[in-house]
C-alpha cells in the first residue's frame, strides 16, 4: 500500500511539474506600424464624384493597437484592439479592429529569439467622416494570416516585428447632406508592418 501511494504521490509531483510547465502567462502589448489597404469604389461613386482619390485616404496610414492574451511555450493567443484615421483632399475616413489570433513559436537558439506564425479572425469596422457628407459605418469580418520574429529581453519583456495581411468586407456609403447615395467604398484587404513591445506578467 505505501508502494502505491508513493508511486502515486510520485505520479501526481511529476503531473504538476507538467501543468505548470505548459502554464500560460498573461501578456499585454502595444503595437505601431503602418497599414495598406486594398479600397475599391464603386462605378457610380466614381461617375458622382469625378472619380475621387478616397482609395488613399487611409492608404499607408500609422496604426497604434493594443492587446492582451496568454502566452505560452509553444504559442500565444490574444485580442487586439487597432484604430487608424486620415485625411486626404478634404475626405477622412476611419478603420477600427478587433481581432483574436494565434501564434505558433519556432525558437531559433537559445538566446530568446522565436519566429511566428499564425492566423487571425475578427471584426472591422469602417466609417466615413468627411466633411459635407453623412457619416455612414459598415462592421464587417476579418480573417487572415501573420508572421514575425520575437525577442525576448528578459523573462518578462519582448520586442517583435511582424506582417499581418487581412481580408474584409467592410463597405461604407457617400452621400451628401440633404441628399442621396452617391455610391460607395468597399474594403477588401489591408497589410500591415508593426512593431510591437509586449509584457508577461
Amino acid at each position: 500500500m505505501q508502494h502505491t501511494l508513493s508511486k502515486l504521490a510520485l505520479a501526481t509531483t511529476l503531473s504538476c511539474a507538467a501543468v505548470a510547465a505548459n502554464a500560460a502567462d498573461n501578456f499585454v502589448g502595444l503595437t505601431w506600424g503602418q497599414t495598406d489597404n486594398n479600397i475599391q469604389k464603386s462605378g457610380a461613386l466614381n461617375r458622382n464624384l469625378d472619380n475621387p482619390k478616397l482609395d488613399k485616404v487611409i492608404d499607408g496610414t500609422g496604426t497604434w493597437g493594443v492587446r492582451a492574451g496568454q502566452v505560452e511555450h509553444n504559442g500565444r493567443y490574444y485580442l487586439t484592439y487597432e484604430n487608424l484615421s486620415d485625411t486626404y483632399q478634404g475626405y477622412k475616413h476611419r478603420q477600427q479592429n478587433l481581432l483574436a489570433s494565434y501564434d505558433a513559436f519556432v525558437p531559433l537558439g537559445d538566446n530568446g529569439t522565436k519566429l511566428f506564425g499564425g492566423a487571425t479572425l475578427g471584426l472591422v469596422k469602417l466609417e466615413q467622416e468627411s466633411s459635407g457628407f453623412k457619416r455612414d459605418s459598415d462592421i464587417g469580418y476579418a480573417a487572415g494570416l501573420q508572421a514575425g520574429i520575437l525577442q525576448d529581453l528578459n523573462k518578462n519583456a519582448s520586442i517583435e516585428a511582424g506582417y499581418r495581411y487581412l481580408r474584409s468586407n467592410a463597405s461604407t456609403e457617400m452621400a451628401p447632406h440633404g441628399g442621396g447615395k452617391l455610391g460607395s467604398l468597399d474594403l477588401h484587404s489591408s497589410g500591415q508592418l508593426y512593431l510591437g513591445a509586449n509584457y508577461k506578467f
